[in-house]
């Protein structure tokens, strides 16, 4: 993988950090990496990674709103 692909793959763990939610750090992060596990099969990385965006923008949503 490259530095882009990398990039992309850990963007919900960098989501759920500006969230600032414990709760959300760690099930982003795990999908973080196994989407970047998952990198030489496509289409179970992108369903990994979707959820851990899902979680993430759940989580900053939830801050924007709290705050």
């Amino acid at each position: 993988m490259n530095v882009l692909q990398i990039s992309i793959a850990a963007m919900p763990f960098l989501l759920a950090l500006m969230s600032r939610t414990g709760k959300a750090i760690a099930p982003c992060l795990r999908m973080s990496l196994f989407t970047m596990l998952l990198g030489g099969e496509p289409h179970r990385a992108v369903v990994a990674w979707c959820f851990g965006l899902l979680i993430a923008a759940v989580a900053l949503r939830e801050r924007l709103r709290a705050g």
